[in-house]
């Protein structure tokens, strides 16, 4: 199967259309959002330039999957997904904000620790932490919402005095945040993973909050694997983990950070398999189901075009 890396499609009462670094959003009518999970894969705020066969299937089945999950917890943006690729839902005002929940120290919190910083976001990090450490409790380090380039840290300080999001809408993103976060955690532990981090984004429609785009995906979550966690953190040795790191790995290892002046390593046709696979393989350890690829047509665009024209007309 080719990877779908670009969409052009034209839909009936289509207003317009937005590019992300992975998804294209189609707005129809002001009312709704038909959104195709593209190949696309970006690192370092950088879309790469192979895509990915199978990767949106992979996203678009697990974020369908934890939105439908969690509807007890805060109502969601999602009406249906008619293609293995495609949501289609309601066009909510996004808030201007990410909520990253962090359990543990990971990633770029991890980095940043490592250099000295002892709070992050205005949340005070304890002393003596490892990297990978359980946190007491689970933290809340909000970002900027950025159109384009990276998304900068704030913190619930400077949201509120800003006027990005008011004290009272706040304090609810917070809360839901850290209810979906748990309910991650318990789904995780099932599989035998560790919800280690991951980021909510949500919007209002008609005064109310709603979960919108992905949740608990591996593009927006880092997952370890729970056999070994204990045993690696005596050690010190690096965890297993089922995330979008190890493509990052690979980039810096071959020299790409996402800096001025650097460029990316070629991909090969063999290590776009390899992404392909540690996906698929993301898929079935988080899901806890095997995959199954969507059938293989000769054109998936318009696979995906007749499926989700198909949709919209039940919705008129």
């Amino acid at each position: 199967m080719n990877a779908i890396t670009q969409t052009h499609f034209s839909f009936p009462k289509q207003k317009s259309l937005y590019v992300g670094k992975v998804r294209d959003v189609y707005n129809i009518d002001d009312r709704y959002l038909a959104m195709v999970v593209t190949d696309r894969i970006s690192a370092f705020d950088v879309v790469l330039p192979k895509g990915i066969p199978y990767k949106g299937q992979v996203l678009n089945q697990i974020a369908s999957r934890f939105l439908d999950a969690t509807q007890d917890i805060v109502p969601n943006w999602k009406l249906a997904s008619p293609d293995p690729m495609v949501t289609v839902g309601l066009r909510c005002e996004g808030f201007r904000v990410e909520m990253i929940v962090r359990g543990y120290l990971a990633g770029s919190a991890w980095r940043e620790y490592k250099a000295g910083a002892r709070t992050l976001c205005g949340v005070a990090l304890p002393e003596g932490m490892v990297e990978n450490q359980k946190f007491p409790t689970p933290i809340v380090t909000p970002t900027t919402k950025a159109d384009e380039g990276h998304d900068e840290n704030i913190s619930r300080e400077e949201i509120i005095r800003t006027g990005l999001v008011s004290e009272a809408d706040y304090n609810e993103l917070e809360r839901i945040s850290l209810a979906l976060f748990q309910r991650g955690t318990e789904m995780a532990a099932a599989q035998g993973l560790i919800l280690v981090d991951t980021k909510y984004e949500f919007g209002k429609r008609d005064g109310k909050i709603y979960l919108i785009d992905e949740i608990h995906t591996p593009d927006s979550s880092r997952y370890f694997y729970a056999d070994g966690y204990a045993e690696r953190l005596a050690k010190g040795e690096r965890q297993r983990q089922l995330s979008k790191e190890f493509v990052r790995e690979w980039l810096m290892e071959n020299g790409f950070q996402g800096k001025e002046g650097q460029q990316v390593p070629e991909m090969t046709p063999t290590i776009v398999e390899s992404i392909t696979n540690r996906y698929i393989e993301l898929y079935e350890h988080i899901i806890g189901q095997p995959f199954q690829k969507a059938d293989d047509c000769t054109d998936v665009a318009a696979r995906i075009e007749k499926n989700v024209k198909e949709y919209l007309d039940q919705l008129d």
